[in-house]
Parts: structure tokens; sequence; C-alpha cells
């Protein structure tokens, strides 16, 4: 139960804030609102009452931690769903968090390096550069005049995270256990992955490597640039970086200013995307705009710059296909196709009826593809599919949970940079461009160069494995022929007993009958007692014995 003291500061945030308020769709109604509200009573004179709805929310989920600001991070870019000014206050969320100064960034450097920071550092700037809701990032320069970052973690940051994964298990369990559909959803797998991605986090040389795979994926690329890990001075607890400069991306006012093209931008990070998820299985899972900035030395064709590589999301072989030709059907509008998908991948059981569950995607997609394509949201659109898949027994794909977030960072940053972006024209020429390139006869012998050092490795070994396998076969066959000679000695027992038992039983009739008759009745005067006994016997040799 070490989860109740976290648990109780969450309510009591909750009430001193009355998060209940902030929006008519959260409010609770009934015996649940009327319990809130006396719980609520004794922060009623607190001066949070005051600030708008908006405020208080963000000044929550900064009061409860990092879970909780990622969660704010999200609805951020999410204007599509959120007021402006809801969206505006969680926006600051992405890299203003409130900052830390006591240990000292020289004290947390020198534990780290275990040696005085000026040893590495010609210079350490104090002020933070950026503060985040896991660690804060501090300008410096490297003794060669390299300027750099330093990032490092928040103290005391991952007992916080620990209690905070413990209350969400416990809420998955119940969930789970009491939800109509908590099994099907599988909140504890999901809570599971969740804190496997946010403990991941407090290693940095985790991920320094994610950075390092992600810039050497994109090398020469004119659509995203990353910065280069300094390893030599780079710990557990500590990440060093180039220091890059550009413009956060969600300074619309300042990339106007530049000239840049919103319109080619927005595509470009759909594009971004779509390479990272299908063409390299490695995809930036955090790319709300406190990480993302744009270079302004193209402004035609901007380019992306992206930090904070700590999540990091993949997809099997399987998934990543079936992913494809599951969005590829939804965007042809070819629904037959996509039941047969989510059967055939597992995604609802073996014996879903297709027609039925064909229909249910009709029934949901048809009303939404009537608005023009720019109205649409994928992320919507697809929340609501997953939603209908639901009454078809659809498991939650943990494995997607990450993807789906990251496609609704992507769509709700697009659609901030320019609101008429068309995601479905942008990522449908990529999608059929992906499935043509997986079906070329290159790409057939790609995949068989890929496997021939491993089948010339497994070459040696095959004679071995082909007699081992007959030799397995025929003990199987010989074990198969002693059981069935055993089988076949124990029925002709079972049948020379019955037959035994059955002569029996006729012989105790044949005297019982005769003990009813003389001489033998005048012989034995407790004849006929014996003979009732003996056709007893007889009767049950014969019908119940077997």
């Amino acid at each position: 139960m070490s989860h109740i003291p976290r648990l109780l500061k969450l309510l009591n945030t909750a009430a001193r804030y009355r998060l209940d308020q902030v929006s008519p769709h959260v409010r609770a109604k009934g015996l649940t609102g009327l319990m809130f509200s006396v719980w609520s009573l004794p922060w009623s004179l607190h001066p949070a009452r005051k600030m708008p709805p908006e405020l208080r929310l963000r000044l929550a989920l900064e009061e409860l931690g990092p879970i909780y600001i990622k969660f704010g991070q999200l609805l951020s870019t999410r204007r599509d769903f959120l007021t402006l000014e809801l969206a505006d206050e969680l926006q600051s969320l992405q890299d203003k968090v409130p900052g830390f100064a006591n240990p000292t960034i020289q004290s947390l450097v020198e534990a780290a390096l275990g040696m005085p920071w000026q040893n590495v550092f010609a210079r350490l700037d104090t002020q933070p550069l950026a503060s985040a809701s896991v660690a804060q990032v501090h300008s410096a320069q490297l003794l060669n005049g390299d300027e750099v970052v330093v990032k490092v973690i928040r103290p005391g940051i991952e007992k916080t995270i620990v209690e905070d994964i413990q209350v969400l298990k416990w809420i998955a369990g119940l969930v789970e256990r009491f939800l109509p559909d908590g099994k099907r959803l599988r909140p504890r797998e999901v809570v599971d992955d969740y804190e496997k991605i946010i403990l991941d986090e407090l290693n940095l040389l985790a991920e320094g490597a994610n950075a390092t795979q992600l810039r050497r994926n994109f090398e020469n690329s004119p659509q995203l640039y990353v910065p280069k890990v300094y390893w030599e001075c780079s710990r557990t607890n500590m990440l060093v970086m180039e220091r890059i400069y550009g413009t956060p991306v969600a300074d619309i006012p300042a990339l106007t200013a530049r000239n840049v093209n919103l319109k080619k931008l927005a595509e470009t990070g759909v594009e971004i995307f779509f390479t990272q998820v299908f063409n390299h299985s490695f995809f930036h899972a955090d790319m709300h705009p406190g990480n993302i900035f744009v270079a302004l030395h193209s402004p035609k064709n901007p380019q992306y710059i992206a930090i904070d590589c700590a999540i990091i999301g993949s997809l099997s072989r399987d998934d990543q296909q079936y992913l494809a030709r599951n969005l590829l059907a939804i965007f042809k509008r070819d629904y037959r196709k996509v039941a047969e998908l989510h059967v055939e991948c597992g995604w609802v059981p073996k014996d879903t009826k297709v027609h039925e569950f064909e229909s249910a995607m009709r029934a949901v997609c048809e009303p939404v593809f009537e608005k023009p394509l720019k109205d649409i949201s994928f992320g919507y659109l697809l929340v609501q599919l997953f939603r209908t898949a639901g009454r078809f027994n659809m498991e939650v794909q943990p494995s997607l949970v990450l993807l789906q977030k990251t496609l609704l960072n992507v769509e709700g940053l697009g659609r901030q940079l320019y609101p008429e972006l068309d995601l479905w024209t942008t990522a449908l020429p990529f999608l059929e461009d992906w499935n043509r390139r997986r079906m070329e006869p290159k790409a057939l012998f790609r995949a068989l160069r890929e496997n021939v050092p491993d089948w010339i490795e497994q070459l040696p070994y095959l004679p071995q494995l082909m007699i081992d396998t007959l030799t397995q076969a025929q003990q199987l066959s010989t074990i198969n022929e002693t059981l069935r000679i055993r089988i076949a000695l124990e029925q002709q027992r079972e049948s020379a007993r019955l037959r035994n038992h059955r002569l029996a039983g006729l012989g105790l009739l044949a005297l019982s009958v005769l003990g009813l008759f003389t001489p033998l009745h005048e012989a034995f005067s407790a004849l006929p007692l014996w003979s009732v006994l003996g056709f007893s016997g007889a009767v049950y040799l014969l019908c119940f014995r077997r």
C-alpha cells in the first residue's frame, strides 16, 4: 500500500485547485461529485480558487510531477480539441517548468565527472537554458572551444516517478478488475510499458545512444538534424551535446517574420514521422514543440532540429507491415481489407465475423469522410476506429500505444503550423511508395542477401540436424509401435477376463437352476438359498462385470 500517500496527494492537489471545475466535460456528478466537493471544503479559501481554470490546471500538473507534466505536454499540441486559452497555458509546460538551484549545477557536474568541472569545461552557466519535467539544461563551453549544452537529471525525481507508477499500477488493477472492458484494454501492460519508457529517461547515456542512432539515420538529410553527443564527458546522469541554434517550432511569429514556408514545414514534419516509422522503425516519440526547433538557413525548405531523444519507439516487422496496410486500406476506404487485416494480425479474435466488423468500420468512417480532408483529424479517427474495434474484443496493443501518442503530437504540431494541413494527402503517397518499394525485386533480393549469411552459417550443421530429426522420428515411431502392442495385449487380456466371467456366470446360472429340482434338492435342504445366491452371482457376472 505504498501508493496510498501519493494517491492522497493527487486527490488533495485536485481538490485544492478544484480540477473538477476546469472543464464541463470532466465535471464530477452524482455521489462522486458530492464526495469530491466535501473533500474540497478545507481548501475553499485557497488563493488558487480565484485563478483562471487554465492556470489552475497547469499549476496542478507542475506540482504533481513529470508524468502529469508530460500529459499536459501532449494536450497542448491538440489545439483542435482545446480552447485557445487552455492550449496556450499548457504550452508553457514544454520547456518552462520551474527550475532548481540547489544543488548547484557545478556540484552535480563534479559529482558526475569525479573531478573539478574546470578540468573539462571552460565555462558552465549557472542559469538554466531550459527546464523540463525530468531534467534541466545549462549552456557551457568545452576546453577546445566547442559550444555545448549540459543536461542533468533533477535531484530526487526518481522517487517521485516510482511513487506515481505505483499509483498508476493500482489504478490499472482496479480498471482491469471492475470495468467491463478492463481486461481487453490491458492497462497493466500499458503501465508497464510506460514505466520502462519513463525510467529509461533517467539514463542519459541511453538518450545519447538514441540521439546517435537518429543522427545516423538522417545523416546529410535536408529534413532533420540531430546534434552530436560528446561521449567522453557524458555520464548516466549527465549528457553533453552540441549546442544548436534554431527557432522554436511553436514560435509562429518568428518563423513568419523569416518567411519560413509553414506549409512545407508542416508537411515535412509528417514525412519525417512516416520515414522514421516505416523506413527506420525507430522514431522520436516525444515530438512536442519544446523538443523541436527549426533551422532558418533555408526558409523555403526549412530543416527541423530534434533534441531530447529519451523516448524512442520501434515496431516489429509484422506490426510495421500490418499498420501500413491498415492505413492504406483506411485511406482508400477499403473497409473489408481493414477488417481482414485486423483478424489476420490477431488484433481481434480469429472467430470475428468479418462482414460485421467491416460494416461497423464503414459506419464510423463514412460520416467522417464526408468532410473536407483538411478538416478531418486523423488522430481522432483512429481513436474512433479503436473504440469501435473494442466492441469486437480488440485488445490494446501496447507496442502501438506510443505510436498513437506520437501521431497525435505530429498532427497537433502540423495543424498548429499550418491549419489547412491535409495529413491524408501528405501521408498517402508516402505509404503507397513504401508499399511499392516493399514488393520490388531488389527489396526481395536485399532480404535474401541479409539472410544468406545466417543460412551459410547453419549449413555445416544441416546433416546432423537431419540425422537428429530422422532419429527422433524413428524413436517416436518405435514408441508408438510399442504403445500399440501394449494396448492390443491389454485389450486381449480384457477380452479373456470378460469371457471367463461370462462362462463362470453361465455355470452359476446353470447350478442355480438345477438346484431347484430333485434329486439335488433332496440331497441338500439348503439348496434353494444356494440357488438364489448362485443366480445373483450369475446376474452380476453377466450384466455388470465388464
